[in-house]
């Protein structure tokens, strides 16, 4: 199972957007975006680059959406796809799809202390999904789907703990779209997720633009 295993913070600097990749860093003003001598692109040749082009644009925000739900090409060139066939605009079909992510709900719901953690989640079998194990994290869950941590006395450990790390932290915030019980720890899919429940600026129509030229 590919994944990137890179420094993460070069992620947001590259993209020059907080992705909210490290929730807890964020909230003790870590992120090196809110640095002034960080707040820049990495690489040695950062003060060279002068305006970008439209295709430049355009793949930014893509990489951008790639990046904040940490999947490669071939996962989003395949969720892509099946935006396309969907009806309605395409732009927010593909939102749409990659909120309703497995490690996205698991860290949505405050499961884990971000979407690495989600996904080591529920690669490692902590996460039910209607009372059936489920270790894919790009798994698409669906309305009355009942997500929940394994009742094994190991998992319910390890979410508690990330629990408690997420304490006085602000990100993720709740979810209208699910229906969390903290004490029992499940959450359930209560309706599919809106265009508004993303957390990042994203300009979805450049995306669709760049995937369809």
């Amino acid at each position: 199972m590919s994944r990137y295993i890179g420094p993460t913070m070069r992620l947001s600097r590259r993209e020059g957007v907080n992705l909210m990749l490290k929730p807890i860093r964020d909230e003790t003003g870590k992120n090196p975006l809110e640095r002034e001598y960080k707040n820049y692109p990495p690489g040695m040749h950062m003060w060279r680059r002068g305006k970008s082009s439209d295709y430049a644009v355009r793949l930014r925000e893509k990489q951008k959406v790639k990046r904040h739900y940490g999947i490669l090409e071939k996962q989003f060139r395949r969720y892509f796809d099946l935006a396309q066939k969907s009806t309605g605009n395409t732009g927010e079909a593909l939102l749409q799809i990659l909120e309703r992510r497995l490690d996205n709900v698991v860290y949505k719901a405050r499961f884990a202390a971000g979407r690495k953690g989600a996904r080591q989640a529920v690669v490692h079998g902590h996460v039910l999904v209607n009372g059936r194990k489920v270790d894919r994290p790009g798994c698409l869950v669906e309305v009355g789907d009942v997500i929940a941590v394994k009742p094994r006395e190991k998992s319910q450990k390890y979410a508690r703990a990330q629990m408690t790390l997420l304490e006085g932290v602000s990100n993720p915030p709740p979810q209208a779209w699910l229906e969390v019980d903290p004490g029992k720890l499940t959450a359930r899919v209560v309706t599919l997720p809106t265009r508004d429940d993303v957390l990042i600026p994203i300009e979805e129509q450049l995306v669709v633009e760049f995937c369809s030229r």
